[in-house]
Protein backbone atom coordinates (compact mmCIF):
# COMPACT_ATOMS: atom_id res chain seq x y z
CA UNK A 1 0.00 0.00 0.00
CA UNK A 2 1.62 3.62 -0.86
CA UNK A 3 0.98 6.29 1.49
CA UNK A 4 -0.90 9.07 0.13
CA UNK A 5 0.37 12.70 1.18
CA UNK A 6 -1.58 15.88 0.23
CA UNK A 7 0.68 18.78 -0.66
CA UNK A 8 -1.26 22.40 -0.02
CA UNK A 9 0.66 25.42 -1.14
CA UNK A 10 -0.84 27.93 -3.26
CA UNK A 11 2.58 28.61 -5.44
CA UNK A 12 2.22 26.02 -8.50
CA UNK A 13 6.39 25.82 -8.44
CA UNK A 14 6.16 24.61 -4.99
CA UNK A 15 3.59 21.92 -5.15
CA UNK A 16 5.19 20.58 -8.41
CA UNK A 17 8.97 20.60 -6.31
CA UNK A 18 7.00 18.66 -3.30
CA UNK A 19 5.24 16.01 -5.62
CA UNK A 20 8.61 15.48 -7.72
CA UNK A 21 10.30 15.35 -4.56
CA UNK A 22 7.19 12.55 -2.63
CA UNK A 23 7.08 10.96 -5.69
CA UNK A 24 10.39 9.83 -5.83
CA UNK A 25 10.32 8.46 -2.04
CA UNK A 26 7.82 6.15 -3.53
CA UNK A 27 4.71 8.37 -2.04
CA UNK A 28 1.46 9.15 -4.00
CA UNK A 29 0.89 12.55 -3.86
CA UNK A 30 -2.08 14.85 -4.25
CA UNK A 31 -2.34 18.62 -4.37
CA UNK A 32 -4.43 21.18 -3.72
CA UNK A 33 -4.02 25.06 -3.61
CA UNK A 34 -5.64 26.18 -1.05
CA UNK A 35 -7.00 24.79 2.34
CA UNK A 36 -10.90 24.89 1.23
CA UNK A 37 -9.51 22.83 -2.02
CA UNK A 38 -7.49 20.45 0.59
CA UNK A 39 -10.78 20.04 2.60
CA UNK A 40 -12.27 18.42 -0.52
CA UNK A 41 -9.50 16.01 -1.17
CA UNK A 42 -9.09 14.95 2.67
CA UNK A 43 -13.01 14.41 2.56
CA UNK A 44 -12.01 11.49 -0.61
CA UNK A 45 -10.58 9.39 2.40
CA UNK A 46 -6.96 8.02 1.90
CA UNK A 47 -4.96 10.90 3.09
CA UNK A 48 -2.16 9.94 5.55
CA UNK A 49 -0.24 13.39 6.70
CA UNK A 50 -1.02 16.60 5.38
CA UNK A 51 1.82 18.99 4.38
CA UNK A 52 0.98 22.68 4.47
CA UNK A 53 1.70 26.44 3.49
CA UNK A 54 0.89 28.96 6.16
CA UNK A 55 0.22 31.97 3.72
CA UNK A 56 -2.78 30.62 1.47
CA UNK A 57 -5.83 32.40 0.12
CA UNK A 58 -9.44 31.21 0.86
CA UNK A 59 -8.44 29.05 4.11
CA UNK A 60 -5.04 29.56 4.95
CA UNK A 61 -2.57 26.95 6.83
CA UNK A 62 -4.03 27.46 10.69
CA UNK A 63 -7.29 27.41 9.35
CA UNK A 64 -6.57 23.82 7.77
CA UNK A 65 -4.85 22.79 10.75
CA UNK A 66 -8.10 23.70 12.82
CA UNK A 67 -9.81 21.61 10.60
CA UNK A 68 -8.23 18.41 10.13
CA UNK A 69 -7.40 18.47 14.06
CA UNK A 70 -11.61 18.59 14.36
CA UNK A 71 -12.03 16.25 11.65
CA UNK A 72 -9.70 13.94 10.74
CA UNK A 73 -7.50 13.80 14.32
CA UNK A 74 -5.44 10.81 13.29
CA UNK A 75 -4.10 12.93 10.24
CA UNK A 76 -0.63 14.65 11.06
CA UNK A 77 0.04 17.98 9.77
CA UNK A 78 3.16 18.97 8.65
CA UNK A 79 3.77 23.07 8.19
CA UNK A 80 6.11 25.06 5.62
CA UNK A 81 7.40 28.11 7.02
CA UNK A 82 9.66 31.02 6.09
CA UNK A 83 12.32 32.09 8.08
CA UNK A 84 9.96 34.98 8.94
CA UNK A 85 7.03 33.32 10.10
CA UNK A 86 8.81 30.46 12.25
CA UNK A 87 7.15 32.19 15.76
CA UNK A 88 3.83 31.42 13.87
CA UNK A 89 4.88 27.96 13.07
CA UNK A 90 6.20 26.90 16.63
CA UNK A 91 2.38 28.53 17.55
CA UNK A 92 0.67 25.97 15.50
CA UNK A 93 2.87 23.19 17.21
CA UNK A 94 1.53 24.02 20.41
CA UNK A 95 -1.90 24.20 18.75
CA UNK A 96 -1.62 20.68 17.25
CA UNK A 97 0.49 20.69 14.13
CA UNK A 98 2.99 17.26 14.04
CA UNK A 99 6.01 19.44 12.95
CA UNK A 100 7.45 22.41 10.62
CA UNK A 101 10.26 22.51 8.15
CA UNK A 102 11.62 26.31 6.96
CA UNK A 103 11.62 27.35 3.20
CA UNK A 104 14.64 26.67 1.68
CA UNK A 105 14.04 22.65 3.26
CA UNK A 106 16.83 20.07 2.56
CA UNK A 107 15.32 16.64 1.17
CA UNK A 108 16.41 14.73 3.98
CA UNK A 109 14.09 16.69 6.41
CA UNK A 110 11.51 16.66 4.69
CA UNK A 111 12.05 12.90 3.69
CA UNK A 112 12.78 12.76 7.80
CA UNK A 113 9.67 14.17 8.88
CA UNK A 114 7.08 13.05 6.89
CA UNK A 115 8.72 9.53 7.67
CA UNK A 116 7.87 9.91 11.48
CA UNK A 117 4.43 11.19 10.96
CA UNK A 118 3.54 8.42 8.92
CA UNK A 119 5.16 6.27 11.59
CA UNK A 120 3.19 7.94 14.80
CA UNK A 121 0.65 7.57 12.79
CA UNK A 122 0.56 4.17 12.21
CA UNK A 123 1.11 3.83 16.02
CA UNK A 124 -1.18 6.43 16.96
CA UNK A 125 -3.71 4.37 15.08
CA UNK A 126 -3.66 1.69 18.01
CA UNK A 127 -5.41 3.90 20.48
CA UNK A 128 -8.93 5.80 20.33
CA UNK A 129 -8.54 8.86 18.56
CA UNK A 130 -11.44 11.82 18.69
CA UNK A 131 -12.07 14.75 18.41
CA UNK A 132 -10.48 17.27 20.87
CA UNK A 133 -14.54 18.62 21.53
CA UNK A 134 -15.43 14.94 21.95
CA UNK A 135 -12.46 14.70 25.07
CA UNK A 136 -13.28 15.48 28.18
CA UNK A 137 -13.82 12.99 31.11
CA UNK A 138 -17.90 13.01 30.78
CA UNK A 139 -16.65 12.35 26.98
CA UNK A 140 -15.00 8.89 27.65
CA UNK A 141 -17.29 6.14 27.05
CA UNK A 142 -17.76 3.61 29.66
CA UNK A 143 -20.09 3.71 32.95
CA UNK A 144 -18.68 0.18 34.20
CA UNK A 145 -16.91 0.15 37.27
CA UNK A 146 -13.74 -0.03 35.95
CA UNK A 147 -14.15 2.74 34.25
CA UNK A 148 -15.96 5.01 37.02
CA UNK A 149 -12.68 4.39 39.07
CA UNK A 150 -10.85 6.04 35.96
CA UNK A 151 -12.99 9.00 36.42
CA UNK A 152 -12.52 8.95 39.83
CA UNK A 153 -8.76 9.06 38.96
CA UNK A 154 -9.16 11.69 36.62
CA UNK A 155 -10.80 13.71 39.26
CA UNK A 156 -8.54 13.32 41.80
CA UNK A 157 -5.09 13.71 39.98
CA UNK A 158 -5.97 16.16 37.24
CA UNK A 159 -5.97 19.18 39.49
CA UNK A 160 -2.28 18.88 41.13
CA UNK A 161 0.89 19.18 39.23
CA UNK A 162 1.47 15.59 39.92
CA UNK A 163 3.90 13.46 36.92
CA UNK A 164 1.11 10.12 35.95
CA UNK A 165 1.96 7.17 34.77
CA UNK A 166 -1.24 5.62 32.66
CA UNK A 167 -0.20 1.90 31.66
CA UNK A 168 -2.41 -0.54 29.70
CA UNK A 169 -2.57 -2.61 26.74
CA UNK A 170 -2.34 -1.29 23.19
CA UNK A 171 -5.72 -0.10 22.14
CA UNK A 172 -7.12 0.68 25.49
CA UNK A 173 -7.24 4.71 24.82
CA UNK A 174 -4.69 5.80 27.28
CA UNK A 175 -4.36 9.04 24.79
CA UNK A 176 -8.00 9.84 25.98
CA UNK A 177 -7.41 9.49 29.54
CA UNK A 178 -4.04 11.75 29.20
CA UNK A 179 -5.64 14.59 27.67
CA UNK A 180 -8.94 14.36 29.84
CA UNK A 181 -6.51 14.80 32.59
CA UNK A 182 -4.93 17.92 30.90
CA UNK A 183 -8.68 19.40 30.14
CA UNK A 184 -9.86 19.18 33.65
CA UNK A 185 -6.32 20.74 34.89
CA UNK A 186 -5.60 24.32 35.61
CA UNK A 187 -3.60 23.94 32.56
CA UNK A 188 -6.21 23.14 30.10
CA UNK A 189 -5.59 26.33 28.38
CA UNK A 190 -1.89 26.14 27.73
CA UNK A 191 -0.62 23.69 24.92
CA UNK A 192 -1.01 19.84 25.50
CA UNK A 193 1.85 18.49 23.58
CA UNK A 194 2.62 14.70 22.51
CA UNK A 195 5.45 12.91 21.57
CA UNK A 196 5.46 8.99 20.35
CA UNK A 197 8.70 7.78 21.84
CA UNK A 198 7.99 4.61 19.83
CA UNK A 199 7.91 6.59 16.50
CA UNK A 200 11.38 8.47 16.47
CA UNK A 201 15.02 6.53 15.97
CA UNK A 202 17.44 6.55 18.96
CA UNK A 203 19.45 9.44 16.90
CA UNK A 204 16.49 11.90 16.78
CA UNK A 205 14.63 11.46 19.79
CA UNK A 206 17.27 14.62 21.75
CA UNK A 207 16.11 16.96 19.35
CA UNK A 208 12.72 15.96 19.38
CA UNK A 209 12.42 15.98 23.32
CA UNK A 210 14.85 19.50 23.82
CA UNK A 211 15.41 21.13 20.20
CA UNK A 212 18.81 22.03 18.44
CA UNK A 213 20.78 24.78 17.41
CA UNK A 214 21.12 26.13 13.72
CA UNK A 215 24.44 24.40 12.66
CA UNK A 216 24.24 21.69 15.53
CA UNK A 217 24.20 18.69 12.78
CA UNK A 218 23.54 18.37 8.97
CA UNK A 219 20.28 19.51 8.08
CA UNK A 220 19.38 21.65 11.40
CA UNK A 221 19.26 24.48 9.14
CA UNK A 222 17.77 26.72 11.36
CA UNK A 223 16.93 26.50 15.43
CA UNK A 224 14.16 24.27 16.20
CA UNK A 225 12.71 24.28 19.74
CA UNK A 226 11.87 20.96 20.90
CA UNK A 227 8.31 19.17 23.12
CA UNK A 228 9.57 20.44 26.23
CA UNK A 229 10.20 23.93 25.18
CA UNK A 230 6.54 23.90 23.30
CA UNK A 231 4.86 21.88 26.50
CA UNK A 232 6.08 24.96 28.80
CA UNK A 233 2.92 25.87 31.43
CA UNK A 234 1.26 23.18 29.92
CA UNK A 235 0.68 19.29 29.28
CA UNK A 236 3.62 16.84 27.64
CA UNK A 237 2.85 13.63 27.25
CA UNK A 238 5.06 10.89 26.49
CA UNK A 239 3.85 8.29 25.02
CA UNK A 240 5.03 4.73 24.63
CA UNK A 241 8.00 5.62 27.18
CA UNK A 242 9.04 1.82 27.93
CA UNK A 243 10.65 2.66 24.19
CA UNK A 244 12.91 5.75 25.39
CA UNK A 245 16.53 4.64 24.69
CA UNK A 246 18.42 3.78 27.97
CA UNK A 247 21.52 6.85 27.57
CA UNK A 248 18.66 9.21 26.94
CA UNK A 249 16.96 8.19 30.08
CA UNK A 250 19.98 10.17 32.18
CA UNK A 251 19.20 13.18 30.04
CA UNK A 252 15.38 13.18 30.33
CA UNK A 253 15.89 12.01 34.41
CA UNK A 254 17.52 15.69 34.77
CA UNK A 255 14.88 17.30 33.00
CA UNK A 256 12.22 16.25 35.44
CA UNK A 257 14.59 17.07 38.52
CA UNK A 258 15.75 20.31 37.36
CA UNK A 259 13.14 21.47 34.92
CA UNK A 260 15.89 22.71 32.72
CA UNK A 261 17.93 21.66 29.50
CA UNK A 262 20.02 22.90 26.52
CA UNK A 263 18.57 22.35 23.11
CA UNK A 264 21.26 20.06 21.14
CA UNK A 265 24.02 22.26 20.29
CA UNK A 266 23.40 25.15 22.39
CA UNK A 267 25.16 26.45 25.51
CA UNK A 268 21.98 28.02 27.09
CA UNK A 269 20.01 26.31 29.57
CA UNK A 270 16.43 26.91 29.37
CA UNK A 271 13.83 26.80 32.80
CA UNK A 272 10.39 25.54 31.87
CA UNK A 273 7.18 24.14 33.95
CA UNK A 274 5.95 20.96 32.30
CA UNK A 275 3.40 18.72 33.96
CA UNK A 276 4.55 15.09 32.96
CA UNK A 277 2.24 12.62 31.71
CA UNK A 278 3.54 9.00 30.89
CA UNK A 279 2.14 5.87 29.34
CA UNK A 280 3.15 2.68 28.54
CA UNK A 281 1.69 -0.70 27.15
CA UNK A 282 5.40 -2.50 28.85
CA UNK A 283 5.72 -3.73 32.49
CA UNK A 284 8.29 -1.05 33.24
CA UNK A 285 9.42 -2.61 36.87
CA UNK A 286 10.23 -6.25 34.65
CA UNK A 287 12.19 -3.50 32.36
CA UNK A 288 14.32 -1.94 35.49
CA UNK A 289 15.21 -5.67 36.79
CA UNK A 290 15.86 -6.80 33.20
CA UNK A 291 18.02 -3.46 33.15
CA UNK A 292 16.26 -2.14 30.38
CA UNK A 293 14.96 0.72 31.97
CA UNK A 294 16.75 3.28 35.35
CA UNK A 295 14.97 2.35 38.38
CA UNK A 296 15.80 5.96 39.39
CA UNK A 297 13.72 7.48 36.12
CA UNK A 298 10.65 4.67 36.64
CA UNK A 299 9.74 6.11 40.03
CA UNK A 300 10.01 9.60 39.02
CA UNK A 301 6.88 8.24 36.44
CA UNK A 302 5.30 6.25 39.02
CA UNK A 303 4.63 9.15 41.21
CA UNK A 304 0.82 8.41 40.45
CA UNK A 305 0.19 5.04 38.62
CA UNK A 306 -3.33 4.28 36.84
CA UNK A 307 -4.38 1.62 35.16
CA UNK A 308 -6.36 1.42 32.10
CA UNK A 309 -8.13 -2.28 31.69
CA UNK A 310 -8.59 -3.84 28.48
CA UNK A 311 -12.14 -4.22 26.79
CA UNK A 312 -12.66 -7.33 28.08
CA UNK A 313 -12.53 -6.39 31.45
CA UNK A 314 -15.85 -4.25 31.20
CA UNK A 315 -17.57 -5.79 29.14
CA UNK A 316 -20.76 -3.48 29.92
CA UNK A 317 -18.62 -0.72 28.01
CA UNK A 318 -18.85 -2.87 24.35
CA UNK A 319 -22.20 -1.96 23.28
CA UNK A 320 -22.13 1.62 24.20
CA UNK A 321 -18.69 1.46 22.11
CA UNK A 322 -20.17 0.11 19.29
CA UNK A 323 -23.55 2.64 19.26
CA UNK A 324 -20.89 5.51 19.48
CA UNK A 325 -18.81 4.06 16.28
CA UNK A 326 -21.97 3.61 14.26
CA UNK A 327 -22.97 7.19 14.92
CA UNK A 328 -19.27 8.16 14.00
CA UNK A 329 -19.73 5.81 10.90
CA UNK A 330 -22.77 6.48 9.99
CA UNK A 331 -21.11 10.43 9.77
CA UNK A 332 -18.10 9.32 7.73
CA UNK A 333 -19.24 7.50 5.33
CA UNK A 334 -23.05 8.99 4.47
CA UNK A 335 -25.15 5.72 6.00
CA UNK A 336 -28.23 5.11 8.23
CA UNK A 337 -27.69 2.35 10.45
CA UNK A 338 -29.33 2.81 13.95
CA UNK A 339 -29.76 -0.77 15.53
CA UNK A 340 -27.96 -4.00 16.24
CA UNK A 341 -29.69 -7.37 16.04
CA UNK A 342 -29.64 -9.02 19.58
CA UNK A 343 -27.82 -12.17 17.73
CA UNK A 344 -24.80 -9.73 17.06
CA UNK A 345 -24.47 -7.78 20.11
CA UNK A 346 -24.08 -11.32 21.90
CA UNK A 347 -20.89 -11.95 19.65
CA UNK A 348 -19.72 -8.54 20.91
CA UNK A 349 -20.13 -8.98 24.17
CA UNK A 350 -18.74 -12.85 24.10
CA UNK A 351 -15.46 -12.14 22.03
CA UNK A 352 -12.19 -10.66 24.11
CA UNK A 353 -11.10 -8.11 22.34
CA UNK A 354 -7.25 -8.45 21.79
CA UNK A 355 -7.03 -5.46 20.16
CA UNK A 356 -9.58 -3.33 22.33
CA UNK A 357 -11.12 -0.52 21.16
CA UNK A 358 -9.44 -0.13 18.19
CA UNK A 359 -10.27 -3.71 16.71
CA UNK A 360 -13.71 -2.96 18.41
CA UNK A 361 -13.95 0.48 16.06
CA UNK A 362 -12.22 -1.33 12.79
CA UNK A 363 -14.78 -3.81 13.18
CA UNK A 364 -17.85 -1.30 13.17
CA UNK A 365 -16.96 0.55 10.65
CA UNK A 366 -16.68 -2.51 8.55
CA UNK A 367 -19.93 -3.22 9.27
CA UNK A 368 -21.15 -0.54 8.63
CA UNK A 369 -19.79 0.16 5.51
CA UNK A 370 -21.56 -3.38 4.32
CA UNK A 371 -25.17 -3.38 6.51
CA UNK A 372 -27.43 -3.39 4.30
CA UNK A 373 -30.15 -1.77 5.62
CA UNK A 374 -30.70 0.13 9.17
CA UNK A 375 -30.23 -2.65 11.47
CA UNK A 376 -27.00 -4.90 11.85
CA UNK A 377 -27.67 -8.40 11.25
CA UNK A 378 -25.60 -11.80 11.19
CA UNK A 379 -25.22 -11.20 7.55
CA UNK A 380 -23.56 -8.03 7.57
CA UNK A 381 -20.76 -9.44 9.95
CA UNK A 382 -17.57 -9.81 7.96
CA UNK A 383 -16.83 -13.60 6.86
CA UNK A 384 -14.13 -14.60 9.17
CA UNK A 385 -16.24 -13.95 12.17
CA UNK A 386 -19.71 -16.07 10.69
CA UNK A 387 -17.45 -19.28 11.50
CA UNK A 388 -16.94 -18.27 15.00
CA UNK A 389 -20.37 -17.49 15.52
CA UNK A 390 -21.68 -20.37 14.07
CA UNK A 391 -19.89 -22.26 16.17
CA UNK A 392 -20.17 -20.87 18.94
CA UNK A 393 -24.13 -21.47 18.48
CA UNK A 394 -23.74 -24.99 17.91
CA UNK A 395 -21.57 -25.30 21.21
CA UNK A 396 -24.54 -23.38 23.00
CA UNK A 397 -27.23 -25.77 21.40
CA UNK A 398 -25.35 -29.28 22.12
CA UNK A 399 -24.61 -27.81 26.03
CA UNK A 400 -20.90 -28.31 25.54
CA UNK A 401 -19.40 -28.55 28.97
CA UNK A 402 -16.39 -26.52 27.87
CA UNK A 403 -16.43 -23.22 29.63
CA UNK A 404 -18.56 -20.64 27.24
CA UNK A 405 -16.02 -18.21 27.83
CA UNK A 406 -12.98 -20.35 27.06
CA UNK A 407 -14.72 -21.77 24.06
CA UNK A 408 -15.16 -18.07 22.54
CA UNK A 409 -11.51 -17.46 22.90
CA UNK A 410 -10.33 -20.43 21.07
CA UNK A 411 -12.57 -20.40 17.90
CA UNK A 412 -11.72 -16.39 17.77
CA UNK A 413 -8.12 -16.70 17.64
CA UNK A 414 -8.53 -19.45 15.10
CA UNK A 415 -10.49 -16.91 12.86
CA UNK A 416 -7.49 -13.85 13.74
CA UNK A 417 -4.86 -16.93 12.44
CA UNK A 418 -6.63 -17.42 9.81
CA UNK A 419 -6.92 -13.76 8.57
CA UNK A 420 -3.39 -13.32 9.01
CA UNK A 421 -2.88 -16.53 7.06
CA UNK A 422 -4.76 -15.12 4.21
CA UNK A 423 -3.47 -11.75 4.43
CA UNK A 424 0.41 -12.45 4.48
CA UNK A 425 -0.49 -15.29 1.79
CA UNK A 426 -2.14 -11.71 -0.46
CA UNK A 427 0.70 -9.76 0.02
CA UNK A 428 3.39 -12.60 -0.98
CA UNK A 429 4.88 -12.54 3.04
CA UNK A 430 5.54 -8.77 3.20
CA UNK A 431 4.78 -8.32 7.02
CA UNK A 432 5.00 -4.63 6.75
CA UNK A 433 1.90 -4.56 4.05
CA UNK A 434 -0.18 -7.27 6.57
CA UNK A 435 0.30 -5.40 9.13
CA UNK A 436 -0.81 -1.66 7.04
CA UNK A 437 -3.56 -4.02 5.73
CA UNK A 438 -4.99 -5.21 9.20
CA UNK A 439 -4.55 -2.01 11.23
CA UNK A 440 -1.56 -3.56 13.38
CA UNK A 441 1.91 -2.38 14.15
CA UNK A 442 4.42 -4.57 12.10
CA UNK A 443 5.69 -5.03 16.05
CA UNK A 444 1.98 -6.53 16.62
CA UNK A 445 1.62 -8.66 14.15
CA UNK A 446 5.01 -10.14 14.08
CA UNK A 447 3.90 -11.01 18.23
CA UNK A 448 0.94 -12.25 17.12
CA UNK A 449 2.65 -14.57 13.97
CA UNK A 450 5.05 -15.56 16.90
CA UNK A 451 1.85 -17.03 18.77
CA UNK A 452 0.06 -18.76 16.14
CA UNK A 453 3.28 -20.34 15.10
CA UNK A 454 3.59 -18.47 11.46
CA UNK A 455 6.85 -17.45 11.36
CA UNK A 456 9.31 -19.28 9.04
Amino acid sequence: MTEKILVVDDELNMRLVLKALLNKEGYDVATASDGVEALKVLKSGGVEVVVTDLKMPKLDGVGLLERVIRDYPSTPVIIITAHGTIATAVDTLKKGAFDYITKPFERDELKNTIHKAIRTRRLNDEELLVSPDDIDRQGIIGSSEPMLKIYDTIKRVAPTPTTVLISGETGTGKDLIAYAIHRNSPRRDNPFVKINCAAISENLIESELFGYEKGAFTGAVSTKPGRFELADKGTLFLDEVGEIPRDMQVKLLRVIQDHEFERVGGLRTIKVDVRLIAATNRNLLQDVKDGRFREDLYYRFNVFPTHLPPLRERREDILPLADYFIEKFNSKLDREVKHIDSRVKDILVSYDWPGNIRELENLIERIVLMAGGDTIIFEDIPPEWKSAAEAISLSQKAGQKRPFKDFVKSHMEEVEKQSIIQCLEEVGGNVTKAAQRLGLSRKGLQLKMIKYNLRK
